[in-house]
């Protein structure tokens, strides 16, 4: 089946990186996620992805043990520049081409985050990681996801999680959750499902981009997600359907 996308925002998390171990790198999975995402840029689809940074350091867990909420906030997003970083190194070692820009200027490192060079990486056919979350304290990585997404006209934000889709709870803590196949932001908002923060709903759902959540664990979701197949969960527009 041909792509129902032509370029998508996917969203990582930081955690998911760690694999079992929580912390650091499970470089075995990292490869496996990158032949997830080759298999997406074999298609003609562009992505561009946002890495959280949960395997390194939490801003807001820093801060609630009494760190400065700023200071804390800046260590996270350092986090998500060397996630990206990994992530880069294991993509160009499958022959993938791919660019790292930060919110945080860094020019040993990475390109600066200036929207028309992030564009032209995708007309060049590129993988654009974007790393240092919205480069401001108080933004989450996942706002950051719908900043980036909006900014380079992606048809849908990807969210890579560890459960099936969008719940009406916790299904590891509530085996009886209720599982949604399609749900709208403004369901998501009332019913404070937690699929992202409400900055990161808001701004999907002010500029009518799609969300699709599902599991990075499950072989070719995001291909199937890609290819327009029910996979996960969709969320989109003001109103249950």
């Amino acid at each position: 089946m041909p792509a129902q996308y032509s370029r998508i925002l996917l969203k990582l998390s930081g955690e998911a990186l760690a694999g079992e171990k929580g912390t650091g790198f499970d470089f075995e999975r990292i490869a496996r996620f990158c032949e997830e995402i080759k298999a997406v840029v074999d298609m003609g689809v562009g992505v561009g992805m946002v890495i959280g940074g949960g395997n390194m350091v939490r801003g807001r867990q820093l801060a609630e043990m009494g760190m400065d909420r700023v200071a804390a906030d800046y260590m996270g997003m350092l986090g998500t520049v060397i996630n990206a970083l990994a992530l880069q190194d294991v993509m160009e070692r499958r022959g993938l081409d791919t660019r790292v820009m930060t919110a945080i200027r860094m020019e040993e490192l990475a390109e600066p985050y200036i929207r028309r060079r992030a564009l032209r990486h995708f007309e060049k056919g590129r993988i654009v990681i974007f790393a240092g979350g919205t480069g401001n304290p108080y933004f989450s990585t996942d706002t950051a996801a719908a900043l980036r997404a909006i900014q380079i006209k992606a048809d849908v934000i990807i969210k890579a999680t560890s459960v099936d889709g969008v719940y009406s709870a916790d299904p590891k803590k509530h085996p009886d959750a209720t599982f949604y196949e399609r749900i709208s932001y403004r369901d998501v908002m009332l019913e404070e499902l937690g699929v992202m923060d409400q900055t990161a709903v808001t701004l999907c759902k002010e500029n009518h981009l799609p969300l699709i959540v599902l599991n990075i664990h499950r072989p070719g979701a995001v291909a199937m997600a890609v290819r327009g197949e029910r996979v996960g969960t969709l969320v989109k527009g003001d109103h249950r359907q």
